[in-house]
């Protein structure tokens, strides 16, 4: 029987690792990812309960606690969180997964000084490496969640010598952990460690802008799996070590593919200060566009472009989700579809704050998972599309990119939104987006403005196009 033990605790981890494994790849697609996301929660669940048979687990008591207390913490904020909270959500549970790892570390390295046991080698850096990604984790996610949250600026905050710092903090940590690898027991190195991750994990995120916010959200999340992974190897758990490395994996991944839509490395990114705070006034900078000319229009005449057209694709961006428009967006779908309309979605892949934003928040909607498209697919059609309508779009939509070589996001991959017969664009002003750079879309001859809050734009539209 205690031979039988261990080897059922196996198996069903390599059943838990398979749910995971098949769990993420239907999270790459919409229309599986409901079903992929409660696989990989199964494949969880099952680890944890099995991990509760291992003999060295002592304590119950502690654990059903805190498994009560993460249960009543995780249902709250699952009911009270806006869908247009969503980005700060995710990267607050980047932050409370690397911090989990981190003391996890914290916590072996005390009960070994506490049983005066020589600490092994391979320990010793499964500690460190875990409490450096662990803790940086923590930290740069809270920092990414101040910036969304508006708590503090969404613009780069950088000052001199500032790189060298960070440099000087990682070089620390290093030195540091050599020492600790001959004198294992100096805790008061130990701990100015750990202080070390947590304030690198601030200066790593705060020169970032808040635009480039998708990549460090995903970033983070691989850096949680990460951890994850090294708190495995340091309580000897297999499980832990697959599912952190998998997690880190896609997480990578993830990271390359929002660099790639954005036409940036990683490197640009992270050390480049780009980007500009969100609480630009949002009004109509008229002294900043004298040499332009825009086109605006009513609600009225929007909803006649609208309604007598044969084809609308309705291009989403963060404005979108700051004015909570997402239902009416849908509702002003289904009135166009009364009169005939087709109507599709244009999804760039880093519209809004975080991996899958406009795509969470169309889900919350009932938007049929057959309407949206993805930049590769939809631009071959936006030419022979009658109406684009752009729902708080900036950059994304930008042709800038494709024309302007001083142009900051050129080369970056755009929504062709400026091929289409018509363009009306719902903006609350003519301010610029987190690039800080200008739209040439705006100007052009084919495009209209119409300005206001999303959300009210889109009902005055509705009201309108049922009039029609």
């Amino acid at each position: 029987m205690s031979d039988f033990i261990p080897t059922g605790i196996h198996l069903v981890y390599l059943a838990a690792t398979s749910l995971f494994i098949v769990g993420l790849k239907k999270l790459g697609s919409p229309a599986t990812a409901r079903n992929g996301n409660i696989m990989a929660g199964i494949g969880m669940l099952l680890a944890v309960l099995v991990t509760l048979l291992d003999q060295q687990v002592l304590n119950y008591q502690m654990i059903l606690l805190g498994v009560v207390i993460g249960t009543v913490i995780g249902t709250l904020a699952a009911y009270k969180v806006k869908m247009t909270q969503m980005p700060q959500m995710v990267g607050l549970l980047n932050g409370l997964g690397g911090s989990a790892s981190a003391l996890v570390a914290v916590a072996e390295f005390w009960r070994l000084l506490g049983e005066s046991q020589t600490i092994p080698l391979d320990s010793s850096i499964s500690i460190l490496l875990d409490v450096l990604i662990g803790g940086v984790t923590f930290s740069g996610s809270v920092i990414a969640f101040a910036k969304l949250q508006g708590i503090m600026s969404g613009s780069p905050i950088t000052f001199p010598l500032q790189q060298l710092i960070n440099v000087s903090l990682l070089a620390s940590y290093i030195f540091g952990g050599f020492f600790l690898l001959t004198a294992p027991h100096n805790l008061p190195i130990f701990l100015s460690m750990v202080l070390v991750s947590l304030v690198l994990g601030i200066m790593l995120v705060i020169p970032i802008g808040g635009g480039d916010m998708p990549v460090v959200i995903s970033l983070l999340n691989s850096f949680s799996g990460l951890a994850a992974s090294a708190a495995g190897f340091v309580v000897m758990n297999n499980m832990l070590i697959i599912s952190g490395a998998l997690v880190g994996a896609s997480g990578l991944i993830l990271t390359e593919i929002m660099c790639k839509a954005m036409n940036r490395s990683l490197f640009s990114v992270l050390f480049s200060a780009f980007g500009t705070s969100s609480s630009s006034s949002g009004n109509l900078d008229v002294t900043s566009t004298v040499e332009k000319v825009f086109h605006s229009i009513d609600p009225e005449e929007g909803a006649m472009m609208l309604g007598y057209a044969r084809s609308v694709v309705i291009i989403p961006g963060y404005g979108m989700a700051v004015a909570q428009a997402q239902h009416s967006v849908r509702e002003l779908a289904d009135q166009l579809e009364k009169l005939g309309v087709e109507v599709k979605y244009a999804i760039h892949p880093v519209a809004g704050r975080m991996p899958g934003h406009m795509n969470v928040l169309l889900a919350e909607a009932n938007v049929p998972y057959e309407q949206l498209h993805d930049m590769d697919d939809i631009n071959p059609q936006l030419e022979k599309t009658d109406v684009a309508l752009v729902i708080g779009a900036n950059d994304v939509v930008n042709p800038s990119a494709r024309t302007d070589e001083k142009s900051p996001i050129y080369g970056m991959p755009i929504l062709d939104v400026d091929k289409a017969k018509h363009t009306i664009v719902i903006k609350r002003g003519m301010s610029v987006g987190f690039a800080g750079v200008d739209n040439d879309l705006f100007y052009k001859n084919r495009t209209t403005m119409l300005f206001g809050s999303a959300k009210d734009m889109v009902a005055k539209l509705i009201s309108e196009i049922k009039q029609l």
